[in-house]
């Protein structure tokens, strides 16, 4: 199937309903893009910067946050000057651990940035690496199951429960999910579904693990979009323009829809349906390309 307007609605319908499941956006569109002989370089592209209408429905679903994060933010940094200034002969962890719990703003979005640092330098060291050697149908196939292993064993550590709202994740907590996102540099590992594993290992309630990752997607893939979008550019024509522009509204559009029912869907249940599902569908993978 050649890329267009149709093809557009596909992936932007694949995007929207898997980037924020833990089930592999990636592995997805992998897959589907080799069902309908959608590959090579285009398709990588594509497949990288359709996640734009995937952010955008992050930030729209979740801007009165946004705001009020970085409106407290901003205000808190001037605190923490205030308290450097007056610090004296206090030891700089005692300043810190003070600050942490009187300037939560703050060090929540720090712990974000430094959340998004170890993906980005593994990212930046292998990609290349990872594009040529990895972005196929059996790598896509053991990773799904292998992930879905790993969130079996992990929800039934759910007694580790320490923490139960989102700004109560320090930088401590932020490193070891920002650690754990490296496992989706793997296709079919899936972004989402490491990033709350990750959360979960760290003491996050189910709800809590969710929404940080919904918060980290948006410094890692905007800028590993806008970096993709800026190195391909001149691979696009304007027609591959329009039909980029129609996938990024379609994956908005179903992305909003899948991050309000997710959020409602874990406070109640475990993530032991998406397991299974990977599991079923990568031994499906598996058998079809063997």
């Amino acid at each position: 199937m050649n890329w267009g307007p149709e093809l557009a609605i596909i992936l932007g319908i694949i995007e929207g309903l898997t980037e924020f499941l833990p089930v592999s956006s990636t592995g997805h569109l992998i897959l589907v893009g080799h069902a309908l002989g959608f590959t090579g370089d285009i398709a990588s592209n594509v497949e990288i910067s359709i996640q734009l209408g995937s952010i955008l429905a992050i930030i729209a679903y979740e801007r009165t946050k946004l705001a009020s994060l970085a409106s407290h933010a901003f205000r808190e940094q001037r605190d923490f000057r205030s308290l450097v200034a007056a610090r004296g002969t206090a030891p700089w962890t005692t300043l810190i651990q003070q600050s942490i719990q009187a300037q939560p703003n703050l060090w929540f979005v720090i712990g974000l940035g430094l959340a998004f640092l170890p993906a980005a330098l593994v990212g930046f060291l292998a990609h290349k690496s990872i594009k040529t050697y990895l972005f196929s149908p059996t790598t896509v196939a053991i990773s799904l199951i292998v992930g879905g292993i790993i969130i079996l064993v992990v929800e039934r550590m759910q007694d580790r429960v320490r923490v139960k709202e989102l700004l109560q994740v320090t930088p401590r907590l932020a490193i070891w999910v920002g650690i754990a996102q490296c496992a989706s540099l793997i296709p079919g590992m899936s972004r989402s579904g490491s990033t709350i594993v990750g959360g979960l290992l760290a003491g996050l309630d189910r709800r809590v693990a969710t929404e940080y990752s919904f918060f980290l997607a948006l410094p890692t893939m905007i800028i590993a979009t806008i970096y993709q979008m800026l190195k391909s550019q001149a691979a696009f024509s304007q027609d591959d323009y329009v039909a980029l522009g129609i996938g990024l509204v379609v994956s908005f559009a179903v992305a909003w829809a899948v991050i309000a029912a997710f959020l409602t869907y874990v406070q109640r249940h475990s993530l032991s349906v998406f397991a299974y599902y990977r599991m079923v569908l990568g031994v499906i993978v598996l058998l079809v390309v063997r």
